[in-house]
């Protein structure tokens, strides 16, 4: 074999093995990328949310410090810091946003309307204005929503079977255009059931709390009705409406663990979860406004016995068969 012809000879096995082992080297240059995803948390970090989700994404393979880095912040329920939160993070230059609450969907929206967001739950996505539709988005918000207005009236009927309960303190922020919509909503259920209600607004950083508690003094309800406001100060309305011994209803899970006799209302772990294949497929290439918004499919009813007997009330048997899950 000549000279020439042994040099091509070499020349083609290293055009084949390179043609082999490109698709390799290529694999192996994605499975190094760093995804990056920012998370806009309304509530303080680290909670059982944030928790499920970042587990959520090592079971799809993402791990952090390996294929995605992580870039969280919190509002610690403070509602005014949300926006320089949410500038911060798209400053960071993530791949995608993933929020708490559908305020901070508004928020991210503010303030981008390219990098793609994922809603582990929000009042109304729909009536909030941050979708066009549950179908079809048509923006660069997708996730996970809770038709609140409608859930209310559920909440409030749980509530108005107790017991004496015919005059009821409603909570509301008036600062979220929804909470009108879930006001309305709650006073129209209030007269299908025969009950009053007293609606007292609450404005995070203008309310007082000692106006709070002069103003549930003075309407003497016989219960206490929280609409779905992220930022009311749930540790000291349990603990006074314990002290007045007064039954409470509150659209969250968690607060009922806080204190609050009833909760009626998704879980948000497992919403926490569903939120990381959003973020799976969209990292891989969906456009979030082609991926239909989802509503919890299952709402549980939690019941503090606890606090039962610390407030002297005797729950019907009506009322504890529905109990998804009781706190003893």
């Amino acid at each position: 074999m000549s000279k020439l012809q042994r040099s091509c000879t070499v020349l083609t096995w290293a055009l084949f093995a390179a043609l082999l082992t490109a698709p390799l080297r290529a694999e192996a240059q994605e499975a190094r990328k760093l995804h990056r995803i920012g998370i806009l948390d309304f509530f303080p970090l680290p909670n059982a949310r944030d928790e499920a989700f970042r587990k959520a994404l090592r079971d799809l393979g993402y791990v952090e410090g390996r294929n995605v880095v992580i870039i969280s912040r919190s509002a610690d329920r403070v509602r005014d810091r949300l926006p320089q939160l949410a500038a911060d993070i798209v400053a960071a230059k993530v791949d995608v946003i993933v929020v708490a609450t559908g305020t901070s969907a508004l928020v991210v929206k503010d303030v981008t309307s390219t990098i793609p967001v994922v809603m582990m739950g929000s009042a109304d996505a729909v009536t909030m204005g941050i979708v066009g539709s549950l179908a079809r988005p048509g923006g660069n918000v997708t996730g996970l929503t809770i038709i609140s207005t409608e859930v209310a009236a559920k909440r409030l009927e749980l509530l108005a079977a107790l017991p004496a309960v015919k005059k009821i303190a409603v909570l509301w922020c008036p600062v979220a255009p929804i909470q009108h919509d879930e006001l309305r909503h709650t006073a129209e259920a209030a007269k299908r059931l025969g009950v009053d209600i007293e609606p007292i607004e609450y404005r995070q950083g203008s309310t007082t709390w000692q106006s709070v508690t002069a103003s549930l003094v003075k309407a003497r309800p016989q219960g206490l009705f929280l609409l779905d406001c992220t930022y009311l100060p749930f540790q000291q309305l349990v603990d006074f409406a314990i002290q007045q011994r007064m039954p409470t209803m509150t659209p969250y899970l968690s607060v009922a663990q806080q204190g609050a006799l009833l909760a009626y209302g998704p879980d948000g772990v497992p919403m926490a979860r569903r939120a990381a294949s959003y973020v799976d497929k969209i990292i891989k290439g969906s456009n979030p406004a082609d991926l239909p918004v989802e509503q919890p499919t299952q709402f549980e009813l939690v019941i503090n016995l606890k606090t039962a007997r610390a407030i002297g009330l005797a729950l019907p048997q009506s009322i504890l068969v529905r109990a998804s899950r009781v706190i003893e």
